[in-house]
């Protein structure tokens, strides 16, 4: 296919080349992928700034979307490529096979630095979902930190940079900068922009942002930093979100009432048993969604309130295809023993739910909900139970709207009313206020 690329992707593409170290804050759907490829093009064979490559990225976006990219476009053609998933053997092979481009899952991260045994010399680094690297205690952090000295030029792109708040921020740039803007150590960034919140004498649970120091961290990072919303830039179809609210009857409401005051559950079957208030949001969401597990992990039916709700939407779509998120292994037992779906977890569940041959397709965020193009396969999105996570409802919802989507897309939200679904929800919404505020301070002004 012939590329043909907006304004605003050759803006990006020239950043790329004109930044050694950067974060690519693309909205879903711009298009960051073929952006990126273009500028390692030049790279490589321009301007001979880069020779081995390397892409980080999630499972299924690595062995699926930035292959399909690289086949997809005309101009690409003389790039070749690598995957390095699947097993050890399969990995290690990949490695050593000749190519411009290595392309491996971020889960292999560490066993690619202390394990594999393959010389990391690697000058350019594509981090795809810079935020899977927010936390600066994880292995895959500080295997990458370890020969981040040796890369020459790395680049970050995310669509979600602060789905849980400014603090993630520290680790990202980090990984860009070395701690050049945001600071060398964790500490010293929570020293300067934040203050304890919640705590417990000297336990401290969570932070917020002094006074102005959102827009100290944006400046900071501006110079490195190009964001863009899909909105700006593209004709984005129309979006309709839509709550779907069912009522619990009085013994379930009471049951549920029940443990979330005392945090114990009698149950003519067994006693279930919070362990603590923490734990008790969890618990509550599953009772929410229908069905909760006892202190065995074994499943216990609470209601069907959210199934019928289900199928009464899946009749309404009038057979085009739907697409349901869940979130507790429970729900989707529960869904598959009502319904006849089909999971999206392999290369042919997305080939053939993109050619319109699944009517009802279940997906669960944290596994497939950055980088895969659904688009093409249907409009339509349940949230059968909601998560905490910002940046996995907004990665979900960006499968279906997105450029390149020819319909209307409609986002419904199965909630229990007076629930836990309701505070989610609304947390959902006002980090979504945080993050906007990130990516406007720091949005390209392609004419200026």
């Amino acid at each position: 296919m012939k590329y043909v690329p907006h304004d605003y992707q050759r803006y990006v593409t020239n950043y790329i080349e004109t930044h050694p170290a950067c974060a690519v804050l693309l909205d879903m759907g711009l298009g960051k992928t073929s952006i990126t490829l273009t500028a390692l093009l030049d790279l490589l064979f321009d301007t001979f700034e880069a020779h081995r490559i390397l892409v980080i990225a999630p499972l299924r976006v690595a062995r699926d979307t930035w292959p399909a990219e690289i086949e997809k476009w005309d101009h690409l053609k003389l790039l070749t490529y690598s995957v390095a998933v699947g097993s050890e053997k399969d990995r290690i092979a990949a490695l050593k096979r000749p190519a411009d481009i290595y392309i491996i899952n971020r889960e292999n991260v560490q066993w690619l630095v202390e394990q594999s045994g393959i010389p990391f010399d690697f000058d350019t680094v594509i981090v795809d979902e810079l935020s899977s690297f927010k936390s600066h205690q994880s292995k895959r952090f500080k295997a990458l930190m370890r020969v981040r000295p040796r890369i020459k030029r790395i680049v970050g792109l995310t669509g979600t940079p602060s789905a849980n708040g400014l603090m993630d921020l520290w680790a990202e740039f980090k990984i860009l900068d070395m701690g050049e803007r945001l600071g060398r150590f964790i500490g010293m960034y929570r020293n300067n922009y934040f203050t304890p919140d919640k705590r417990n004498g000297q336990i401290i649970y969570s932070y917020k942002l002094l006074p102005g120091a959102d827009k100290a961290i944006y400046k900071r990072i501006s110079d490195i930093t190009i964001s863009m919303k899909a909105a700006d830039h593209l004709k984005m179809p129309e979006l309709i979100m839509n709550n779907c609210v069912v009522d619990l009857s009085d013994d379930e409401r009471e049951r549920y009432e029940e443990l979330r005051a005392t945090l114990v559950l009698q149950l003519p079957e067994k006693e279930i048993t919070v362990a603590n208030a923490a734990a008790l949001t969890g618990k509550l969401l599953q009772m929410a969604n229908g069905a909760i597990y006892d202190d065995d992990k074994q499943q216990i039916r609470i209601h069907d309130r959210k199934l019928d709700a289900l199928e009464d939407l899946i009749e309404g779509a009038n057979g085009k295809p739907v697409l349901v998120a869940y979130w507790f292994k429970h729900d989707l037992e529960r869904i598959k023993s009502r319904f006849k779906v089909r999971e999206i977890k392999t290369s042919a569940d997305i080939r053939d739910w993109n050619a319109g041959i699944i009517p009802v397709a279940v997906i669960h965020p944290a596994s497939a909900g950055h980088g895969l193009n659904l688009q093409a396969g249907g409009s339509t999105l349940i949230w059968f139970g909601l998560t905490w996570s910002l940046e996995l409802y907004q990665q979900t919802n960006a499968r279906l709207w997105r450029q390149g989507q020819s319909e209307t897309v409609v986002i419904h939200h199965i909630i229990a009313d007076d629930t836990v679904d309701g505070r989610v929800l609304k947390a959902l919404q006002n980090k979504e206020k945080t993050q906007d505020g990130l990516i406007a301070a720091v949005k390209a002004e392609l004419y200026r």
